[in-house]
């Protein structure tokens, strides 16, 4: 090692000595978890629910999606969950309006039978509003529900 490479090292070694006896002296860190805390799962969280076209049936992934969100909240308080029907620009408006709707009610009995609180769900329907965008394109992937879930640590 070079006189300064070993200047250099003597200079980190040092202010890390420094460092670690200032933490040691204050008493500031006894514990890893002082340091470090565990993340909550309890807080808002966002999941899509997708479906094949034209379909209100819950598919296998669906359903597995609503047992890893379940499982993933069951120590948590549900203060809201909502539910928003979407549909793409396949069909009529109407026809769109209706199959949104009956893919949010879906999603949200298969959400209750999970055992989640029925007062706390608020139903939207979009149909296949913004479907297409402004420059005449299909959005994709709208064939779907979207599910945002408000949850918070249980007092």
């Amino acid at each position: 090692m070079s006189s300064m490479s070993t200047l250099r090292f003597m200079a980190v070694a040092g202010a890390a000595a420094l460092v670690l006896t200032g933490c040691e002296s204050t008493g500031l860190f006894r514990d890893r978890s002082d340091l470090v805390s565990t993340p909550t799962t309890c807080t808002t969280h966002r999941f899509d629910i997708y479906f094949a076209e034209g379909q209100a049936q819950l598919t296998d992934p669906a359903h597995q999606a609503i047992r890893m969100a379940t499982e993933q909240l069951k120590d948590c308080d549900i203060r809201k969950v909502q539910v928003i029907g979407l549909a793409s620009a396949t069909g009529s408006s109407a026809a769109n309006q209706t199959l949104s709707e009956r893919r949010a009610i879906a999603v949200t009995e298969a959400l209750e039978a999970a055992g989640w609180p029925l007062p706390a769900f608020e139903i939207a329907v979009e149909g296949d509003t913004g479907a297409v965008t402004a420059d005449g394109r299909a959005e994709p992937l709208r064939r779907r529900t979207e599910v945002v879930v408000d949850a918070a640590p249980r007092r």
